[in-house]
């Protein structure tokens, strides 16, 4: 596989301007973050950004069983009903045109967040799926 388009290169300034949109979503623990932007990229099938945020989530501490569950977190005992209401909503926010971001799932959020933090945590799932899709059409790789 090869990169087919260096977006940074081609677009610096929007790249940096989709980037520095991160900075507005401190409500939301970063432990967490790198999690939700990790499943959200193991749905999408981004290579580049699971690399990514795997090491993210580890430098953020992390431990590596958890990581190795993530991906089947519905039948894992090794995440609490906070994130489990995180991990539902991403997956159904990545999968709107199919899930139609069901109420049940908005309810149970609010059980565990603020409105705030539905709101970043929104912002992450949506601005995550953007970069997947930006990543995999243009087959970025991870960095050696």
């Amino acid at each position: 596989m090869y990169q087919r388009i260096d977006t940074y290169a081609v677009n610096p300034k929007a790249v940096n301007l989709l980037a520095s949109a991160s900075k507005h979503m401190s409500s939301i623990d970063k432990k967490l973050k790198a999690l939700v932007e990790l499943r959200i990229s193991q749905i999408n099938g981004c290579v580049y950004c699971v690399d990514l945020h795997s090491r993210e989530a580890r430098a953020e501490g992390e431990n590596q069983k958890r990581l190795d569950s993530l991906a089947v977190w519905h039948e894992s005992i090794l995440f609490n009903e906070a994130e489990r209401a995180a991990f539902t909503w991403a997956e159904a926010l990545t999968n709107v045109s199919v899930t139609h971001a069901p109420d049940a799932v908005f309810e149970e959020l609010k059980k565990h967040y603020s409105e705030q933090q539905i709101v970043d945590l929104t912002l992450i799932i949506s601005i995550m799926n953007m970069w997947n899709r930006l990543a995999v059409g243009m087959r970025r790789l991870p960095d050696e």
